[in-house]
Formats: C-alpha cells, structure tokens, sequence
C-alpha cells in the first residue's frame, strides 16, 4: 500500500522538476485547527472588539500559531500593521484604528513609542494586539510608565502543540497540496519531529518537493530522509 495518495492529475510520476512557486496554505478562521491549547486566544480574537482591555498580547514559542491568530484578526479589525520605533507615526495610526505588532520581542521596540501607542489606543477607543514568544514582562522595558500599561494588559499564553494537534495540521498541510498521507505515516513523522507547527510545515513542505524532483510517492524512507536532514532522531523501537 502506497503511504500517501497523489489526488491531483496533474502530478506525474514521471515529473523530474517541483514547482518553483511557494505553496499558501489555507489560513482563514475555517482553516483554524483548535485545540485546547489554542482555545483561549482563538476566543480573544473572535471576542473583539468586546477585549477585557484594548492591548492584548498573544505570547507562545515559535510555530505554535500567533501568526495565524494575528493574521484572522487584522482581517476580522481592519488593523494595521506597526512597528513603534524611535520617529514612526505608529501612534498617529493607532488613534486612526486598530493596530497590530507581531514579534514585539524579537523585533525590538522604542520604549517612549509604544508607550505612546497604548495611550493612542486607550485614549481614542481603539485596539492593539501584539504577539511574543515571552511574556511583556520579560521584555527588556526601561520605562516604568511603560511597564505599567504593558502590566495593565491582557496576556494570553499559547502552549506547545501536542500530538494529536501536529497530526491533524500535517493531515491539513498535505490536504492543501491535494495529497492525502496514511495514518501511520503521520504517526512516524509526529513522534520524530520537533514540536512546533513551523517545523510541520517545513516537514510537509520538503517531502512535497523532494517527491515531486524524484518523481516518486512520499514514503516511510522519504519522510526519515527527510527528518534526519532537519536534525530529527530517530527513537527507539
């Protein structure tokens, strides 16, 4: 038995070269996979704009699902996206409607700006949702006005995935490439992968290309090729 089914005509065995195009995965609020993990954050976003406080920050690890999230609110809110650095308007445009900052710690922010960001918000009934792998008062904040409004706001943590999350977004993953892979397959590749859905992406991703170069189908061998070249080992039976 084949180990994943190749729905689309298109694709041919014979086909020596993938596709140079990057794939867009479904990323709507329908193609949201809740857990119990993402649950609370998934009830912020739709909440809006009726949030327990006008800042809300989703905080998790990398690949567990902020920028989804983020991505279905900025469609739900209109907002916009910012980044509230030493001379940006982001304060003007935070008064004008609802702002977004992904990555807040990673990309680094001016103290004074966001501060003025969140008096925007608050002053002209607007909304600012930012998202974090840490927690704000892990951010290396110097001013104290800031650090009170960061502590003023409403923070939703988003764990790791667990199993039977991973299984379903790699089930999901392969679906929007038309391809629809056998349960143990999944299983082998959950139980070896890094638990993140960046790396479930990358996974999908690869398999779908190598496969498609070799003109083969994607296999138990082909998914281990591929999990020991992302630095995956292999457990013991």
């Amino acid at each position: 038995m084949n180990d994943v089914k190749n729905a689309d005509p298109k694709r041919k065995a014979g086909e020596q070269l993938p596709l140079v195009f990057s794939h867009d995965a479904a990323s709507g609020r329908d193609d949201l996979l809740i857990s119990e993990r993402l649950a609370a954050a998934v009830s912020i976003v739709d909440a809006w704009p009726a949030w327990p406080s006008p800042v809300v920050v989703l905080a998790g690890p990398v690949g567990s699902g902020k920028s989804h999230l983020a991505r279905i609110w900025r469609e739900l809110s209109g907002a916009v996206d910012i980044h509230p650095e030493l001379g940006s308007d982001a304060a003007v445009t935070a008064a004008a409607g609802p702002v977004l900052f992904e990555d807040a710690d990673r990309l680094g922010f001016d103290d004074n700006a966001l501060f003025h960001v969140i008096n925007s918000v608050r002053e002209n009934g607007t909304s600012l949702l930012m998202t974090s792998r840490l927690w704000p008062m892990s951010w290396p904040v110097l001013l104290p006005d800031l650090r009170s409004r960061l502590k003023a706001a409403t923070v939703v943590e988003i764990g790791e995935p667990d199993e039977a999350l991973l299984s379903q977004v790699i089930v999901k993953l392969f679906a929007d490439r038309q391809l629809y892979i056998d349960d143990k397959l999944v299983l082998y590749i959950v139980n070896r992968m890094e638990r993140s859905l960046n790396a479930a992406q990358t996974i999908v991703e690869r398999l779908d290309r190598l496969a498609l170069s070799r003109g083969t189908k994607i296999t138990r061998s082909l998914a281990a090729e591929v999990l020991n070249e992302l630095g995956n080992s292999e457990p013991a039976d």
